[in-house]
């Protein structure tokens, strides 16, 4: 028998579909459990299909308690089906050390085949499969067991699985290892499912040479779905992103915290679970662990369980406190409870700090919070001290709750809101005065916003109202209750909220009324709804007339501002740039990064694109290290919507990256989304159909529900680009004549241009002609010269004869060259060179071609570099381009492919480069896709090759 001892565990690759194995059907829900495995999948269905093609093999997946190892070898024994024989076995803890049991249980479905097999080896198996010892040589058992499967898998490939196999007997484990190791020459597939951490050294010896698949956390998104797909959909949110922080992306711990779930905490109405349920079979694992220590360890265990910042001079003077020896705390970390990083002492996890926790009585709980309390006596240690001995109190104690309010200041002065957080909740709690403890609640909740624990900030705004009627109280949080809405909820609550929230300020803080007001107009404009819009600018403005700007500099700007939104709204253009000009001047004298952002909006109405950037960037750059950074993704939003004003699309990228990111780490959805939309509008403007459709992916569904008009008026203009850029300019009329967010007026004015190439590309210029009359009357305005070049650019297509057009289409170019857009200069200079190759002109058409072709090209634009090359070659020209040339068979890939086949050679997985690329995992999986078709490869280690 020949030998494959195989050490390393090869790349998942794409395998043909060999005949009789089966597959997964297309289109159906994967099984919860196979959330986020899909690499895994594909490494067990190219095992399985080796092993049904005659190469045997073997894998063992190793994780901790409840990551889905079982699981997955369910997965693997129901796509073998009839096409395998299967054979099972599990390692159980009362017979790990009863020789050969394991062997026993596996090989009894088999035994009809041990008289096949020579005469020693026959009589050794037969001892094991009647249950019986044996004094076989162990050389000669291990033989016998390889020769049984390959003898098994004469008529059908075998299947062997060993679940549990760290509590697989010794001898057992020791023979299906040593078969694992040469079985490749038979049709033979060997799983072994085993545990990691303290408990695996021995199999770890055994198994050390047979291919590991090591299963990781999920994360936040597939462990998301994998709670949706548990709760039939009937999940908040909020709730489903705190559980899968809560259960370390542990697949069992979701699973039992899903079959727990209240029809409260489905609905968001109720705390989420703080702990794994009391009959957790992985809360009873982790018990069971920590019962097994020694006192002193079990003590040591629940300090760090009581202490997230536990460093090891703390924990060594508690021990001396409490005459713990803490040598055994060396006993605490091999039970794999506890972990040290460095001089920190922490809890293997979330879900095994609060598992352990949970089941401590109040008593150990007090007792060590007592400890703790005594033992963090230096200054710096203020407000952990205080933390824990507000712990201990039952009831309510004013001088505690003093004490907590002072670290929570502390904290919040240093951006530790989380922690901030948790000591106003807990002071709030023990505070007896009822309009203090309201005001306390509110900034609980504000400290939880700019944590981005949005869960958090809402069931403590629950809080305040039971607390107090006091109007400038509850106004202060209905304010921030809108924020939070506005920004990751639903903006149409948002608007009322906030309008309710004003009408409580405006007696008591009137610029805090207004400022609700200027919160409430986002959320109109978020929302489309301009009648409700202009409602709230004429109650700003009522308001703002009344209130004297020596109250604050903010009522003389909201005035101006709402009263000059009023008159652009009402074509007073005259009035409003006026009134407008006044809010750019006062906003140049405050540093607040809010009112920079207002401005900014000033600045875009009144058209002048470079001052609007200016303050946009002004206001990301305010925004930071202030409020936890929590304006800084409704900032950067801005900032992208001007750069794609000024055509600066690179620019826009990067900037809308970026605040997607952030936006995700706030919690910030709704900011997400139109990050989303502005990259997918981007890739559109390329003609990068992958990438924005991966953006696009789900936007229409979500921003419909949460009724982001904007957002959703985004993702129709960018599938219109897509439509022109593939050469379908019926279906680019169609999508912006009646686009999806057909009520909202400054995108369907930027969405013209493109308009009318499409409309006059399908010979319809009638209704190109009335579209670019609005276009000509809002850039006439203007003081852009990028917006009058694609005036003159539309005027050049309407031409009806090529002189008319050649001027318009030479004024655009000059135009363009003023503005700051090489992409929008490229789509002239295509347009223009096409208009010339018609008009019989090839050599004047050439230079612009050429142009327009190396611009696409460098933009990453491959799909208008393509269409710039055919033109060019009908004009009689081969583009030279000595980079394509050199470039070999990666010419075919677009830049962001280029990037991703980079970054696939170099070994990162498709979540690693969804997460460095801010894209989705499903994206990354089409870009793969069609780069493997591009170059003509079929996996990863082959795109591996071609790129050394």
């Amino acid at each position: 028998m020949v030998s494959g001892t195989t050490t390393v565990l090869p790349q998942p690759r794409t395998i043909p579909v060999r005949p009789g194995l089966p597959a997964a059907p297309r289109g159906a829900a994967p099984p919860a459990v196979a959330y986020g495995r899909d690499r895994e999948l594909e490494t067990l269905g190219e095992l399985l299909g080796d092993a049904h093609a005659g190469r045997g093999g073997a894998l063992a997946i190793v994780a901790g308690p409840g990551m889905g190892k079982s699981a997955l070898l369910e997965i693997a024994a129901g796509r073998a089906g009839r096409a395998f024989r299967t054979l099972r076995a599990r390692g159980i803890r009362q017979e790990s050390a009863v020789p050969y049991a394991g062997l026993h249980r596996l090989l009894r479905p088999v035994a009809n085949v041990i008289p096949r097999l020579p005469r020693n080896q026959a009589a050794a198996l037969a001892l094991v499969a009647d249950g019986g010892g044996t004094a076989t040589p162990p050389f000669t058992l291990y033989a016998a067991v390889c020769s049984l499967l390959s003898e098994a898998a004469a008529d059908r490939p075998v299947l062997c699985w060993i679940d549990d196999a760290h509590r697989l007997d010794r001898v057992s484990l020791e023979a299906l290892a040593f078969t694992a190791r040469r079985i490749g020459d038979a049709p033979v597939a060997m799983l072994f499912a085993a545990r990691t951490g303290h408990q695996a050294s021995a199999v770890d010896d055994c198994l050390a040479d047979i291919p590991r698949l090591p299963l990781g956390p999920l994360d936040e998104a597939d462990g998301v779905r994998m709670l949706e797909s548990l709760t039939r959909g009937d999940l908040d949110d909020e709730l489903a992103t705190e559980v899968v922080e809560l259960a370390s992306g542990n697949p069992l711990a979701l699973a039992e915290f899903a079959a727990a779930f209240t029809p409260d905490q489905l609905a968001g109405t109720a705390a989420p679970p703080r702990a794994l349920p009391a009959r957790s079979t992985l809360r009873s694992h982790y018990r069971r662990r920590y019962l097994r220590l020694t006192s002193g360890a079990r003590r040591l265990v629940l300090l760090a369980a009581a202490d997230d910042r536990l460093d090891q001079n703390t924990l060594a003077r508690a021990a001396s406190e409490d005459g713990i020896d803490m040598r055994e705390l060396e006993w605490a970390r091999a039970s794999g409870l506890i972990r040290i990083e460095g001089d920190r002492v922490e809890m293997a996890s979330p879900l095994v700090r609060s598992s352990l926790y949970a089941d401590a009585s109040p008593a150990e709980r007090r007792a060590v919070h007592d400890l703790l309390a005594r033992v963090l006596d230096r200054g710096w240690h203020a407000p952990r001290r205080s933390w824990h001995r507000a712990a201990m109190a039952e009831g309510a104690d004013d001088a505690l709750a003093g004490e907590l309010t002072g670290a929570a200041e502390v904290l919040q002065g240093v951006g530790r809101h989380a922690e901030a957080t948790r000591s106003w909740q807990r002071s709030a709690e023990l505070t007896a005065d009822p309009e203090a403890r309201a005001d306390r609640y509110i900034a609980a909740a504000r400290e939880a916003w700019k944590a981005g624990r949005m869960r958090r900030a809402r069931a403590m705004l629950r809080q305040v109202r039971p607390c107090t009627a006091d109007p400038g109280r509850l106004g202060r949080a209905d304010l921030l209750q809108g924020e939070i809405e506005l920004f990751d909820g639903l903006p149409v609550m948002a608007l009322w909220i906030l309008q309710e929230a004003a009408e409580q300020l405006a007696e008591v803080d009137p610029p805090l009324a207004l400022n609700a007001l200027l919160q409430a107009s986002a959320a109109a404009d978020t929302t489309g709804d301009h009648h409700c819009h202009r409602v709230i600018v004429e109650r700003a403005i009522r308001l703002a007339e009344r209130s004297s700007p020596a109250e604050s500099p903010l009522v003389e700007l909201a005035l101006e501002y709402f009263t000059g939104m009023a008159a652009a709204a009402h074509h007073r253009h005259q009035e409003a740039a006026g009134r407008l000009g006044r809010v750019l001047e006062l906003a140049d004298a405050m540093d607040d990064g809010d009112v920079k952002t207002w401005a900014a909006a000033a600045a875009i109405v009144l058209g002048d694109d470079r001052r609007a950037r200016e303050l946009a960037a002004r206001a990301v750059a305010g925004s930071r290290g202030r409020e936890g950074a929590v304006m800084e993704p409704r900032a950067l939003t801005l900032l992208a919507h001007c750069e794609v004003l000024l055509g600066r699309y690179p620019a826009a990228e990067s900037t809308a990256r970026e605040g997607l990111r952030l936006a995700r780490a706030a919690g910030q959805r709704n900011q997400a989304i139109e990050q989303r939309a502005v990259l997918a509008l981007l890739a559109a403007f390329r003609g990068d159909r992958d990438t924005a459709l991966g953006h696009l992916d789900g936007l229409a569904e979500e921003g419909g529900r949460r009724e982001l008009v904007r957002a959703t008026s985004l993702g129709s203009w960018a599938m219109a680009c897509l439509d022109l850029a593939d050469d379908r300019p019926a279906d680019a009329v169609a999508r912006l004549r009646h686009p999806t967010g057909a009520g909202y007026p400054i995108l369907r004015l930027l969405a013209i241009p493109h308009f009318v190439e499409a409309a006059v590309r399908i010979g319809r210029p009638e209704i190109a002609r009335r579209a670019l009359a609005a276009f000509e009357r809002w850039a006439a305005r203007s003081q852009s010269p990028g917006r009058r070049a694609l005036v003159e650019r539309c005027r050049a297509l309407l031409a009806d004869d090529d002189e008319t057009a050649a001027a318009h289409y030479e004024e655009a170019l000059r135009l363009h060259e003023d503005g700051e857009s090489a992409f929008e200069l490229a789509r002239t200079a295509l347009l223009y060179g096409h208009r010339l190759r018609r008009g019989r002109r090839p050599r004047d058409a050439r230079a612009h071609l050429r142009n327009a072709a190396h611009i696409f090209q460098r933009a990453g634009a491959e799909a208008w570099a393509a269409r710039a090359r055919a033109e060019l070659r009908a004009a009689g020209e081969t583009l030279e381009d000595t980079e394509r040339t050199e470039a070999g068979p990666l010419d075919e890939l677009t830049a962001q492919q280029l990037q991703i086949a980079r970054l696939v050679a170099g070994g990162a997985t498709n979540r690693e480069i969804a997460a460095q690329l801010v894209i989705s995992p499903r994206t990354v999986d089409g870009h793969l896709r069609n780069i493997f078709a591009r170059l003509g490869i079929r996996s990863r280690i082959e795109l591996a090759h071609l790129l050394r």
